[in-house]
């Protein structure tokens, strides 16, 4: 029996996003590297894989989008509690950091669904967005094809 309408995707390219596990980590410094999973440009979401070394802090910062955190391996310092692998904390829109510190080498799985803006005592440093993390992912794979 056929369908009553025709269901066909419109933008087929959202979907199927598939990351190896071999695929390359890209480095923002010499503690701080990820892999860009997934980028959702329709909600705004993001899926990133993080792998900070031991002494890595991320800066104060503040999320304008809920934020989902799974510890793979390690252990982080956040806020006045510590994340241990296999711990899952959700962080509601609008919560305030401090500085989120690698207490070891550490592998977080990272999922937000809004911007996350960074701060100093000065004032806003810099801000992630889903847009922020497609322009790392392209970059770095681009400067992977163009070693090849």
């Amino acid at each position: 029996m056929p369908l009553p309408q025709d269901i066909r995707p419109v933008f087929q390219d959202i979907q199927d996003t598939l990351i190896r596990s071999d695929a390359s980590w890209i480095e923002r410094s010499p503690l701080d590297k990820v892999k860009v999973l997934w980028i959702g440009r329709e909600t705004g979401t993001w899926a990133s894989l993080h792998h900070w070394k031991r002494g890595y802090a991320a800066p104060p910062h503040k999320h304008l989008g809920g934020a989902h955190v799974w510890i793979v391996s390690g252990k982080l310092q956040v806020r006045d509690g510590t994340l241990n692998a296999g711990d899952y904390v959700y962080e509601p829109s609008g919560v305030l950091h401090d500085a989120t510190t690698a207490l070891e080498d550490t592998t977080y799985l990272f999922i937000a669904t809004g911007p996350v803006l960074f701060f100093d005592e000065n004032g806003f440093t810099r801000y992630t967005n889903w847009e922020v993390m497609e322009k790392l992912r392209a970059s770095a794979e681009g400067l992977a094809k163009a070693a090849e």
